[in-house]
């Protein structure tokens, strides 16, 4: 392995994305330090876990980019002990970094993909995230057992905000995600009392699509 070892090479990462202004929160940076974005990505592209990109990790989906889910880490302003919602489990590395956050107890991600949702409990189980909860099923749909949430994100891009999502997300909560097709916006929905949302784009990105 070039570079020195993982926990260093993380460690640069990181620096790197406070020196360029793309996280200041404490809580986030500190669970980006403690989070091993390796242990997620396949073996084959282990070595390049610490470069600020996607990556592939099986059945046509990514491992976002560090930057990105340090910014959407940020956005969403989560504390400890918040109930979340996660859209798009993924291989769990996004879901570990909330889970440092808000407690692995209080998050709560579903996955359409079945064998991407066994391999990421496996993970974070392996890790110590064991107490996040994951369901395989359709994300549009949210997971109503357990709303109301304090905060929900979609790690994946859809045409608009699922309503499901939206109703199950308390009033004070927020709710983050990339809205659109070819061209997305990051947005972030701020639900007020009487259920309506609030909305603020925080520019261009590029997800993969949800599935269902």
């Amino acid at each position: 392995m070039s570079g020195g070892s993982f926990a260093d090479r993380r460690d640069r990462m990181v620096d790197r994305l406070v020196e360029s202004g793309r996280i200041s929160d404490r809580a986030t940076i500190d669970a980006l330090r403690s989070v091993p974005r390796h242990e997620f990505v396949p073996s084959p592209k282990r070595d390049a876990a610490y470069e600020d990109r996607p990556l592939p990790i099986g059945d046509d989906q990514t491992i976002s980019a560090p930057h990105m889910v340090g910014m959407m880490t940020e956005l969403l302003a989560a504390e400890a002990g918040n109930a979340v919602l996660e859209i798009g489990t993924g291989c769990g590395y996004h879901a570990a970094v909330t889970a440092e956050i808000v407690g692995p107890e209080n998050l709560y991600s579903v996955e359409y993909s079945e064998r991407l949702g066994e391999r990421a409990a496996d993970t974070l189980s392996d890790l110590g995230y064991g107490d996040v909860s994951i369901r395989v099923g359709d994300g549009w749909d949210g997971w109503p057992e357990h709303a109301p949430y304090d905060r929900a994100y979609l790690t994946c891009a859809a045409p608009e905000l699922p309503e499901p999502v939206a109703e199950q997300v308390a009033a004070g909560g927020r709710i983050l995600a990339p809205i659109g097709r070819r061209q997305q916006l990051l947005e972030r929905f701020d639900k007020r009392a009487d259920g309506s949302l609030a909305t603020e784009s925080h520019g261009g990105v590029r997800f993969v699509q949800m599935r269902g």
